[in-house]
């Protein structure tokens, strides 16, 4: 119970800290939520979406879930997902990937950890999917790297194609998919060059993201990560 008291503790002391240097933040915060980004994004606690885009609280609208996969049978993304585009009207919905991430290694390597191997099937799929890119990656760790991006491109793809997306590209409205991987060793987010701002993009964009993302992958050095 120590813990959880540490924790409320530094709570108390964050909002007064923030109350002493804009008195009506709160005020503000809790009167409305226009947010213009959705981010789907890993559970990953080395990852907030709000701390590495610099935004602020209400500002950006979060999903996480182990290895951000998207998947046409989950009502809790897709939840979120129509809330975010139909409600919030946000004009952007951002998958974020990262490198070293633990479910896409477990993936990678067929671990048997329970249940969440039967979520992890999802990013082994996308393994399968582009197992001739993989193979032809001489370590482990490089393929691990690339099998990052691939499962984010994937993901995006899958985003695009949603009933949400695909009724709001159908009426005009102003929405974009976007692919991004986050790098933990430097804090910086490589664009992965997948961004969809319409349903006639949607084939050109993947492929062109496959071959540049593919560059990235080389840029981070071609090995890949230490895991």
């Amino acid at each position: 119970m120590k813990q959880l008291d540490k924790l409320l503790t530094n709570n108390r002391l964050w909002a007064a800290g923030v109350r002493s240097r804009e008195p009506d933040y709160f005020t503000k915060l809790s009167q409305i939520q226009v947010p213009e980004f959705l981010w789907i994004g890993c559970s990953d606690s080395r990852v907030p979406a709000n701390q590495i885009t610099g935004l602020a609280p209400g500002e950006v609208f979060v999903h996480r879930n182990v290895a951000n996969i998207v998947v046409h049978a989950d009502l809790n993304c897709l939840s979120v997902l129509q809330y975010a585009v139909d409600v919030l009207k946000v004009k952007h919905v951002i998958v974020c990937g990262h490198y070293g991430c633990g479910g896409v290694t477990a993936a990678h390597d067929n671990l048997k950890l329970g249940l969440i191997d039967n979520w992890l099937r999802h990013v082994q799929d996308v393994g399968q999917k582009h197992r001739e890119a993989l193979s032809a990656i001489p370590t482990r760790e490089g393929r691990i790297t690339r099998l990052c991006e691939l499962n984010v491109i994937e993901q995006s793809v899958n985003v695009a194609q949603t009933t949400v997306v695909q009724d709001a590209w159908a009426r005009g409205q102003e929405l974009a998919v976007h692919g991004w991987a986050y790098d933990l060793r430097d804090g910086v987010i490589r664009d992965l060059k997948m961004s969809i701002e319409g349903p006639t993009e949607l084939e050109e964009c993947y492929a062109t993201a496959l071959t540049v993302s593919d560059g990235v992958t080389s840029a981070l050095g071609g090995k890949g990560l230490k895991l």
